[in-house]
């Protein structure tokens, strides 16, 4: 049996350990309202911040396994250079599309580091880093495959 790569051991673990908190939080505050009429905003928060960081996080690994949204059909079907073309403005449009959501990213962190949650007190800052990370790892991740397979012959694993 082939081990994971560290990376990826670390993200499922992280994507586990966050479902789970949020499941805590999100299940407590379900029983509390229909059983006390009450509820814990703090849950509320909580829970909001790590779905988005999940979602991020879990695009990532995603993208590094090759199991991200793709729609290869044309592609799957070319060979010679109209593969390598192909490859190359599918990068090229990824690139760009990533360097946007960078860009826009770090303006909301910037601006959101003068901002604060109403109820935890955290810094807005904080859930606009969840896509800037997400976005910096996965042009790392491209330009790791770029790397690996410059011409963009290799068919993906199928997982």
């Amino acid at each position: 049996m082939h081990k994971k790569p560290i990376f990826v051991q670390v993200t499922e673990w992280f994507l586990a350990v966050t479902l789970a908190i949020m499941v805590v939080a999100v299940f407590s505050n379900v029983v509390l309202r229909y059983g006390f009429k009450t509820g814990l905003p703090f849950y509320e928060e909580l829970a909001r911040l790590l779905f988005v960081w999940l979602v991020c996080i879990g695009a990532i690994l995603a993208s590094a396994e090759g199991t991200h949204l793709g729609l290869d059909m044309v592609i799957s079907r070319l060979q010679g250079q109209a593969l390598i073309a192909a490859r190359w403005v599918s990068r090229t449009v990824i690139a760009a599309c990533l360097l946007m959501v960078i860009h826009g990213s770090w303006g909301q962190v910037v601006a959101g580091q003068e901002s604060f949650s109403p109820v935890m007190n955290y810094p807005l800052s904080l859930a606009a880093a969840s896509t800037l990370v997400m976005a910096l790892a996965m042009l790392v991740l491209l330009i790791n495959e770029i790397r690996r397979d410059p011409w963009g012959t290799r068919q993906p694993a199928k997982h």
